[in-house]
């Protein structure tokens, strides 16, 4: 936008300065003819007024030899006198000027100017009173003497050209830049509303319409923080609600006769409770906040958790993830939502005894990977199931909460049947301000 700008300005400036410099540069041109036509004029009266009262005398040769070479120099118009009888006295011309049409006109009383075609300008005024007749004194200007002066005034002239030009192109610089400055500043807030930044608000600068625009952004980032804020309450009290049949399942679990089973339905009763405090916490948490997981602790967490269960059925569970921290941008309690969603779908829709595998690994480019596969028949019809439909009874969602848990992250998810079961890849791009870890993985049961 900047360079455009500048290119038109130039282009501009140069079409105006042109339609105004060329008619000043023949102006300029047919000035300095007219002076100098002026002034060889006036030498040729003067001439011919100091010379005019001798001619009628014997003694007119000398004199009007002496008056003729006072007004001669190196650099003045060539001024001569053309007697009547045809003489010459100062410079002559290659041709006898007695014979031309112009001195011929000029001995009849008139004075004139007469440009002949080798170029230059004669200046021929006639001297009345002359013994022998009229004579005439001719002033010759040549072509350097009739236009001097005039490359000066053209250089001034391609000067000031030259500086306007620049000029325009300075001042249209600067408010290409103050455009485009203000444009990015704009585009840099749209970039931080688009990362989830809600806070990002654009500062109206610049002309009109981009105060306009800015304006209207920060409205409709208003807008969207209010709309958000609305869902994620009406989310958290609905959770909230959640609390009284959960309260009465504990009352009705210690009512029970079975202190073991009591025990157990408590804590499990116990598990809900904290799985509704977290939504209510996700769903308050601000979403200015950078999310922020390690990918490899968390898988190490989720399958330590569901190892008991694991043995409890004779699977063989194996982790494989690396010593160091695997960071990702994706919240800690969806991380590992989408985890457990994935090895309850093992456990729950593969023959007990089925062996998974739970890996975390780096590929390459910084990206990490969770892999999450099992030795089972695999998905129905050699496909993953899309949301709300299960080839085994379920109602699909397990699947479905881990791609939008990749998605959302920016990431890819990816399911599909294998030779040995069923395997589910998320990928996910490095956080913010990680560096690319270099350690390899460390197989863990």
């Amino acid at each position: 936008m900047r360079r455009s700008l500048l290119l038109l300005t130039a282009a501009t400036t140069a079409l105006v300065l042109t339609a105004l410099l060329v008619p000043l540069t023949l102006l300029t041109r047919s000035h300095a003819a007219d002076r100098a036509t002026a002034e060889a004029t006036a030498r040729a009266q003067w001439v011919a007024h100091a010379i005019g009262p001798s001619l009628a005398t014997a003694d007119e040769r000398e004199t009007a030899e002496q008056t003729v070479e006072s007004v001669n120099g190196a650099d003045l118009p060539a001024t001569s006198l053309v007697l009547a009888d045809g003489s010459v006295i100062g410079p002559r011309d290659a041709e006898d000027p007695a014979a031309t049409a112009p001195v011929r006109l000029a001995r009849t009383g008139r004075a004139f100017t007469y440009e002949p075609a080798s170029g230059g300008r004669l200046v021929l005024v006639p001297v009345q009173g002359a013994k022998d007749g009229t004579a005439v004194v001719r002033v010759t200007l040549s072509e350097r003497q009739l236009y001097a002066g005039t490359l000066a005034s053209w250089l001034v002239l391609a000067g000031i050209g030259v500086g306007l030009v620049l000029l325009g192109l300075l001042l249209a610089d600067r408010l290409g830049a103050r455009l485009v400055g203000a444009t990015r500043r704009l585009a840099r807030t749209a970039d931080r509303l688009a990362a989830g930044d809600l806070t990002a608000r654009a500062t109206p600068e610049g002309p009109p319409e981009l105060r306009l625009i800015a304006g209207e952004l920060n409205r409709l980032a208003g807008r969207i923080d209010e709309l958000l804020t609305a869902e994620r309450e009406n989310a958290a009290d609905l959770a909230h609600r959640l609390r009284t049949p959960v309260a009465a399942l504990r009352l009705d679990a210690e009512t029970l006769r079975d202190t073991g089973e009591a025990r157990r339905i408590a804590a499990d009763v116990t598990a809900l409770e904290r799985s509704v405090d977290d939504v209510i916490r996700r769903a308050r948490r601000p979403l200015r906040e950078a999310p922020r997981a390690d990918l490899a602790a968390v898988a190490r967490e989720r399958a330590a958790f569901w190892a008991p269960l694991a043995e409890d059925q004779g699977r063989d569970c194996e982790v494989t993830a690396p010593e160091h921290e695997v960071p990702v941008p994706v919240p800690a309690d969806e991380l590992a939502a989408a985890l457990d969603a994935l090895i309850g779908n093992v456990l729950d829709h593969t023959p007990q005894g089925t062996a998974f595998h739970v890996a975390v690994r780096v590929v390459p480019g910084g990206e990490a990977a969770l892999t999450v596969r099992d030795e089972g028949p695999g998905f129905p019809g050699h496909a993953s199931p899309g949301r709300g439909a299960s080839g085994a009874g379920s109602t699909g969602l397990g699947l479905d909460i881990a791609r939008r848990t990749a998605e959302e992250a920016h990431g890819r998810f990816g399911a599909a049947s294998t030779d040995g079961g069923a395997e589910v890849t998320l990928v996910f791009p490095p956080a913010p301000g990680a560096g690319r870890p270099s350690a390899p993985p460390a197989p863990t049961c």
